[in-house]
């Protein structure tokens, strides 16, 4: 039997190869430029760069002819991010951001058109707000759903308010896409989202995105509580202390996919 690493598949080389040089630009690089970049024939990269796009690893811009990574490049690089255990990595944030506000912490990760939340910190004798690790969450009316989707791609962020239609949950929800956007855009400027009785009456939350060593988004953390336990005068120190915890979770994960220790 001949050895697997002897017999490469020169087809997949070369894609691999496309993928490594295009995830170096912003702006991206036409057919003719991988070509001549790489030294690859012509007729190979256009069949190369075509059948990414269609499977959605590469996009193109119709504009310019240039072509960047794709949604599922950046899905695929969320996912293998979240391989490295990122519960695991965020639980003693998490738990210290619980024992420093006295509230419920939540961590959660963007799965299509919804938040999940992948993690839970609470005490035994804490005001419980119905949570779970697993359950989903609409991004137009929470937390952890708007400060992912403030800080997700372009292209994705598009793909999400196509496909996804925003349920009214009180009188408080934003179901717009106009004012989401306003929200988002806030929300980008602040550093932090809050969810001010958008998603259950009487409950508040205030959350922060987490990114990874490339400045992407992926995850995003919160505090809950009543609003009794949240009143409008103590956003602020929250505010600060769930950005100030999710800066700590992005740095851990940076140094980590670095290949350092903190």
């Amino acid at each position: 039997m001949s050895d697997a690493k002897s017999c490469p598949v020169p087809a997949i080389e070369r894609a691999l190869t496309v993928l490594e040089f295009l995830a170096q630009s912003k702006s991206g690089f036409s057919t003719s430029e991988i070509s001549r970049r790489l030294g690859l024939p012509k007729s190979s990269t256009y069949l190369i760069v075509e059948t990414m796009e269609r499977q959605g690893f590469l996009r193109k811009n119709c504009q310019t002819g240039r072509y960047c990574l794709g949604l599922k490049m950046i899905r695929l690089s969320r996912s293998a991010l979240e391989n490295l255990d990122l519960r695991e990595e965020a639980k003693p944030f998490l738990r210290s951001l619980m024992q420093e506000t006295n509230l419920i912490v939540h961590m959660a990760v963007l799965d299509g058109t919804e938040a999940v939340i992948v993690e839970k910190v609470a005490t035994p004798g804490m005001l419980l707000v119905p949570t779970w690790v697993g359950r989903r969450l609409d991004v137009n009316c929470t937390s952890v759903g708007k400060a992912l989707l403030a800080f997700t791609h372009e292209d994705e962020l598009d793909e999400i308010v196509q496909l996804k239609s925003f349920p009214k949950r009180n009188d408080n929800t934003i179901t717009s896409l106009s004012a989401l956007k306003r929200e988002l855009a806030r929300v980008r400027i602040m550093g932090y989202s809050i969810d001010d009785e958008e998603d259950e009456i009487g409950e508040r939350c205030v959350g922060a995105p987490i990114f990874d060593a490339d400045s992407a988004i992926i995850a995003s953390i919160s505090v809950a509580g009543t609003v009794s336990q949240v009143p409008s005068e103590r956003i602020p120190a929250l505010a600060d202390s769930v950005k100030r915890t999710a800066a700590q979770i992005s740095s851990r994960l940076g140094n980590i996919w670095k290949g350092s220790e903190v």
